[in-house]
C-alpha cells in the first residue's frame, strides 16, 4: 500500500485511470459473434500497470473498469464481469518479469489451461490450431527479458483468458469462423504489445520526472533503463 500512498503512486494511479478510462470509450475492433462487446483502446495501457504496482496492479486494472461501468455503462451482465479477468491476468504476467521459466507458476498455468478449455469445446478440437497463440506466454517466460515480448506475453494472456470465457460463455462460433480470426488476431495483438510497451515507456519517463521534483524515488518500481531522459 506505501506504493500507491506516495506522490509518485498518486500520479500514476491518476494518470492511468484517466487514461485508461478515455481508452475505454474508443472502440478499436468489435468482437466476433457478440454485438455489444468490443476491444478498446485500454487494450493498449492495460497490462502496463503491472509494471509498475507489481501485483496491485491487476487490483489498479480492476478499478479502473468497474469505475467504467460506474461512470459510463449504467449496465452489466456476467459476460461483462468476467471480461474483467483479461486485462487482470494480463496486468499480473506484465507484473512478473523478473520471473523466469517454471518461476512464474502461475503465468505458464493460465494459458495452458486455456488451450485446455478451448480444446474441450467441440468447435474448439476442430479449430484446435487457434489456441495455440496461447503458447507465446509460455515461450516468452524461456526467453531473454525483452519489453516487447514482455507485453506480448501480457496481451495473449489476456487474449487466453478471454478465449476461455468465450468458450464457456458458449458464444456461437464455427471453425471457419476461428480460421479466419488467425491473421486478425495476430495483427491486433501485435499493436496491442506495441502499444503496452510505449505506454511502459511513456509512464517510466513521467514517473522518473516526478521524482526528480519531489524526491519521491524509494516507491514505485521504476525500470531506469527505460529512462529517456538521464542526468
Amino acid at each position: 500500500m506505501a506504493n500507491i500512498i506516495s506522490v509518485r503512486g498518486l500520479v500514476f494511479l491518476t494518470l492511468f485511470t484517466l487514461l485508461a478510462l478515455a481508452g475505454m470509450q474508443i472502440t478499436f475492433s468489435q468482437l466476433v459473434g457478440s454485438s455489444n462487446q468490443s476491444l478498446t483502446f485500454f487494450q493498449f495501457l492495460g497490462p502496463m500497470a503491472g509494471g509498475f504496482l507489481g501485483m496491485f496492479g491487476a487490483v489498479a486494472v480492476l478499478g479502473a473498469q468497474i469505475l467504467n461501468v460506474i461512470l459510463f455503462t449504467h449496465k452489466i451482465d456476467l459476460l461483462t464481469v468476467a471480461r474483467f479477468l483479461p486485462m487482470m491476468f494480463g496486468a499480473y504476467y506484465f507484473s512478473r518479469n523478473t520471473k523466469r521459466g517454471f518461476d512464474d507458476r502461475l503465468g505458464i498455468i493460465i494459458p495452458l489451461l486455456a488451450m485446455a478449455i478451448f480444446w474441450m469445446d467441440p468447435v474448439g478440437q476442430q479449430a484446435w490450431y487457434y489456441a495455440l497463440f496461447w503458447t507465446i506466454p509460455l515461450l516468452v517466460k524461456f526467453l531473454p527479458d525483452n519489453l516487447f515480448l514482455r507485453s506480448l506475453g501480457a496481451t495473449f494472456t489476456a487474449h487466453a483468458i478471454g478465449g476461455a470465457i468465450w468458450i464457456l460463455a458458449a458464444i456461437p462460433m464455427t471453425p471457419e469462423a476461428w480460421t479466419a480470426l488467425l491473421p486478425v488476431t495476430a495483427t491486433e495483438r501485435l499493436l496491442f504489445a506495441a502499444g503496452i510497451a510505449v505506454s511502459y515507456v511513456f509512464f517510466t519517463n513521467v514517473l522518473s520526472a516526478v521524482d526528480k521534483a519531489t524526491d519521491a524515488g524509494k516507491y514505485l518500481n521504476i525500470e531506469k533503463k527505460y529512462v529517456l531522459l538521464k542526468n
